[in-house]
């Protein structure tokens, strides 16, 4: 290694911030729905970088997030467009928040790491066993006792 070359630090170790491939979406009041989007995120001593995708076109993404709090936020720059603020928490179950182009346009998003169950899709499970009947159809309640059984 040269003296010009300067080592790489780690990439983060904290579960809320795998970096890797991320999926999610963003709403729109204006187009109704979620608007899915593809990133491939970086998170590495509180920098967050990465591209994408999504309706709009492909876009980079350069931002910050915080361990204390689970905060983030960043630009996402749509290549050869515009730029958009997000801005963000991460509990654990992916990054929600706001994004905005100001001054008029804004709405919510969500992204997790893909292969994360989607964290907006409530599941409820619930397991038990089912109890046998106390007497099954079919089933006699006493064994009859054949005639002259036990008289020897």
């Amino acid at each position: 290694m040269s003296e010009t070359d300067t080592p790489i630090p780690p990439n983060e170790t904290d579960p809320r911030f795998p970096s890797g491939p991320w999926v999610g979406f963003f709403l729109q009041k204006e187009l109704p729905g979620r608007h899915g989007m593809e990133l491939h995120l970086t998170f590495r001593q509180g920098v967050l970088s990465g591209e994408g995708r999504d309706r709009v076109g492909m876009f980079l993404v350069r931002g910050r997030y915080n361990l204390d709090d689970g905060s983030c936020h960043w630009v996402k720059t749509y290549v050869g467009r515009h730029d958009v603020f997000y801005a963000g928490f991460n509990e654990g179950k992916g990054i929600w928040g706001t994004w905005e182009i100001a001054p008029r346009w804004k709405g919510g998003f969500y992204i997790w790491p893909e292969g994360m169950p989607d964290p907006t899709q409530q599941r409820l499970k619930a397991e038990a066993d089912v109890p046998a009947p106390s007497n099954p159809v079919g089933v006699p309640e006493e064994e009859p006792i054949p005639a002259g059984a036990g008289m020897d």
